[in-house]
């Protein structure tokens, strides 16, 4: 597959989607207006991108929108690649994907837990790297260096029961 073409197509299925193009260290990326966002998604399934291989979200305070969201897409017929961006202002709930790549479930559930993106329609959306009642989100730039609970002692009880 060509990303040329695929973006071609992407175009005529979804227009006025894409707001921009762009090749990042040889990767091509698209950005995604945020409404067509699902179809879009859906739509580059249907070309031949049947592979996510990973959700990034990015904290760009003091800029609005606040975050980016990075999807990798891969396709495993020729394994060309393209990554996905859209962006999303603090308290905006994104379309989630896991419907769609099921790799996505946990991906949005590391960017919920460190970032606080929520995303709509997904099917187990709660912390994954921190424990249930952690406050706040670490990859946020306003969260604390040193975090919120540094200056007290450990306490065991706060680990799940997992361990």
């Amino acid at each position: 597959m060509q990303i040329d073409k695929a973006v071609s197509a992407l175009s005529e299925k979804c227009p006025d989607s894409i707001l921009k193009r762009a090749d990042r260290h040889g990767t091509p990326e698209i950005t995604v207006a945020g409404e067509s966002f699902y179809k879009v998604m859906e739509t580059l399934r249907g070309l031949g991108f049947d592979m996510l291989t990973d959700v990034v979200g990015m904290d760009l305070m003091p800029r609005t929108p606040r975050f980016n969201l990075l999807y990798l897409l891969m396709s495993m017929e020729d394994f060309s690649r393209l990554a996905v961006r859209l962006q999303a202002d603090e308290g905006q709930e994104v379309p989630s994907v896991s419907g769609i790549w099921h790799s996505a479930n946990w991906g949005e559930r590391e960017v919920f837990d460190l970032l606080g993106i929520s995303f709509s329609g997904h099917p187990d959306l709660r912390r994954i790297l921190t424990w249930e009642n952690f406050e706040g989100h670490p990859l946020r730039k306003d969260f604390p260096l040193e975090g919120k609970d540094f200056d007290k002692p450990f306490d065991p009880d706060t680990i799940s029961d997992y361990f």
